[in-house]
């Protein structure tokens, strides 16, 4: 089993970063892909940041390209997301997801963390 638990969430004016944290626990590290997912109130869930945990390979949504970067520290059993020149529209509940397989959409993804909450005002 995996289990992730994110942290550090918060709130931030327009222009500003965070970087948010997702540590796994578990007798294993997720051996194919993990992900950061956001969710706004009366959305659905998207995918933000994809990374390959074994050849470290990432993609982005379009709409944080050039802002966010997803890194892993495996050492430490940990994901990152630091983003930069936050948004009012970047607020959401921030997921962390893991998958043994595959790591195209939300159904793909077997385990996730309880979400760390982003607010940005302007």
């Amino acid at each position: 089993q995996v289990q992730l638990v994110e942290s550090g969430g918060g709130s931030v004016q327009a222009g500003g970063s965070l970087r948010l944290s997702c540590a796994v626990f578990g007798y294993r590290y997720p051996r194919y892909c993990l992900a950061w997912f956001r969710q706004a109130p009366g959305k659905e869930r998207e995918v933000v940041a994809r990374l390959n945990t074994g050849g470290g390979s990432t993609d982005y949504a379009d709409f944080v390209k050039g802002r966010f970067t997803v890194s892993q520290d495996r050492a430490k059993r940990t994901q990152y997301l630091q983003m930069n020149s936050l948004q009012p529209e970047d607020t959401a509940m921030y997921y962390c997801a893991a998958s043994d397989n595959y790591c195209n959409d939300v159904r793909d993804f077997p385990y996730w963390g309880q979400g760390t909450q982003v607010t940005v005002s302007s």
